[in-house]
């Protein structure tokens, strides 16, 4: 499952399912860069002049003038999309890919609701208050639909994503206010299922794929500009894990071919990004088999002490091959990965992890619970022994990795001693990130079908609380060892609560608070300036929470010279 709704530390990930959405930017619909609309006291902007038809004749084709030039999606009069993304990560790449089809197919991006002709939801399932959070947004859209001016076309709502694929139905018949629904393998249809739509007729795709990983769609970034972006590199599940309805929402695991990873990634770096997460919901399981070649390499072995409910599943390029290629392409880029299974842990990973200075010495290894009998009722194929045994040789391997972890507390027959078992394995392994849940019991899983959803919501509650108090006190005391510490740290932008501050992630993915102030190169040959949304600063620690470090500033420097200098 990938970190998600409840989090105690935002790492990197979408806020709780509930919470303002996020949109895109706004695309011009009818002007081009650098001009304005015609009318009264505006001026039209300067035309080309005969030096501009000469260079073009000279070239031997006719070139718009750039001040001419319309900006990409913002065809006059294309139909206006709005897109709000719901729930993990993998939804916020979902909108980018649905969001890079529709404009190839001539719409024009909003983020004001009141100006679109179609709203886009990209939903969540994963939890009851997901869904929930999606038909309290639909009961906003009514009210907005039906106070369109009867001279606008009608307002057209699509739900997108896991709940599509899991609530078609419900969604189409309930109060008939939606009109396109597409499940995760079906956004390349989304232009078709919208002509549909326009014609007054309800359309759905919600068809699984055994081989749709929109390999050759470069997603559009919802943040251009930005310092860090996610790359998709496999879909699906295949664990069955007896509390998850991923396998039921988003189909198989099948892989990308590195190759056009690869592309992402070098275009990315080329637009200046600075940190890449490779996204999956089993993201250390990818197994490319785009190549005949590629079928009879080698199949490497589980972490010790962990099993499958599927059979090994031989040839393909593995995650530790990938890894090693995109780490190549950018000595300055920072790459992360989420969300792993502990069993695809083997050596040769976590020797790359160790050498490279630019893989961030951060994992995440989902426990789910710290009981080996509610483990076993889960399907999550290790006991408790073999998720600490596996801990502790990630530890000697990767000298001061952080670590995140998953758990849901309240799971099926789950009693007050597996709760407790669960507090002393927070305690024992002392995550710096956590991501807890109160158990959900989503239709189609195992669970719903052989299992009983019998501990009582009260109880869920307090287990929750207490799960929460025990992981922040460790993560206190895990964050206040790196008090006196430098660390190294990609800024993002300003501090939230303040502007006279900056903030950033560490290589663990902590987040790192520090004032705004002019700063020496540690290579002495820039001037001093401020640290800039993709710099690298040396910050040292001096105090710390939870969730947050504080520290002062050094100097900028590069991911490079840092690593040289440890």
């Amino acid at each position: 499952m990938l970190p998600g709704a409840r989090t105690l530390r935002a790492a990197g990930l979408l806020r709780p399912p509930g919470t303002t959405p996020r949109t895109g930017a706004a695309r011009r619909a009818c002007c081009g860069p650098g001009q304005r609309p015609v009318g009264r006291g505006v001026s039209l902007p300067a035309g080309p002049d005969l030096r501009h038809f000469l260079r073009a004749a000279a070239a031997g084709q006719p070139e718009p003038s750039p001040e001419l030039r319309p900006e990409p999606g913002s065809t006059p009069g294309a139909p206006k999309v709005y897109l709000e993304t719901y729930g993990c990560q993998m939804n916020v790449n979902d909108t980018e890919i649905a969001w890079a089809i529709l404009q190839k197919n001539g719409y024009a991006r909003t983020k004001k609701l009141d100006e679109a002709d179609v709203v886009l939801l990209v939903t969540c399932s994963v939890r009851e208050k997901a869904e929930q959070a999606i038909w309290n947004r639909l009961q906003h859209l009514k009210a907005l639909k039906a106070r369109r001016p009867q001279a606008r076309a009608p307002l057209r709502i699509g739900i997108l994503g896991c709940m599509a694929e899991r609530l078609k139905e419900e969604i189409l018949h309930r109060e008939k206010l939606v009109d396109v629904v597409a499940g995760p393998d079906a956004y390349r249809d989304l232009p078709r299922l919208l002509a549909v739509a326009e014609s007054g007729q309800q359309a759905a795709n919600v068809l699984l794929s055994l081989d749709e990983t929109y390999a050759d769609i470069l997603p559009v970034q919802t943040s251009p500009g930005g310092t860090t972006a996610f790359v998709s590199i496999m879909r699906g599940c295949d664990n069955m894990c007896s509390y998850c309805i991923v396998p039921f929402t988003r189909g198989r695991e099948r892989s990308r071919p590195i190759a056009s990873i690869l592309q992402e990634v070098r275009m990315l770096s080329d637009q200046g990004v600075k940190e890449v997460t490779l996204l999956g919901q089993n993201v250390n399981s990818f197994r490319d088999m785009s190549e005949v070649q590629f079928q009879s390499v080698a199949a490497p072995g589980l972490s010790r002490g962990f099993s499958t409910v599927y059979k090994a599943k031989p040839g393909g390029l593995r995650f530790s091959h990938l890894l090693d290629q995109v780490s190549r392409i950018d000595p300055e880029m920072r790459i992360r990965f989420t969300s792993p299974h502990p069993k695809d842990f083997p050596d040769e990973v976590l020797q790359l992890i160790q050498e490279r200075h630019n893989i961030c010495k951060q994992l995440h290894l989902p426990a789910q619970s710290g009981s080996t009998r509610v483990l076993e009722a889960m399907r999550r194929g290790y006991t408790r022994e073999a998720y600490l045994e596996l801990v502790h040789h990630v530890r000697d391997s990767i000298p001061g990795v952080s670590l995140s972890s998953d758990f849901i507390t309240g799971f099926c027959g789950e009693t007050e001693d597996d709760h407790q078992q669960t507090v002393s394995l927070l305690r024992e392994v002392r995550y710096n990130i956590g991501f807890l849940f109160a158990y959900s019991m989503r239709q189609k899983t195992r669970a719903h079908h052989r299992l009983q959803d019998d501990v009582p919501a009260d109880v869920k509650k307090r287990r929750l609380e207490q799960l929460i108090a025990t992981f922040r006190e460790e993560a206190s005391r895990a964050n206040a060892a790196l008090v006196g510490q430098v660390q190294l740290v990609l800024v993002e932008g300003p501090s939230k609560r303040s502007a006279s501050e900056l903030c950033g992630r560490n290589d663990g993915n902590i987040k790192v608070i520090f004032p705004d102030a002019e700063l020496e190169d540690a290579a002495k040959c820039k001037a001093p300036s401020r640290a800039q949304p993709g710099d690298y600063v040396m910050v040292k620690v001096t105090s710390a929470s939870s969730q947050t470090l504080r520290g002062v500033p050094l100097c900028r420097t590069t991911l490079s010279r840092a690593a040289a200098s440890h």
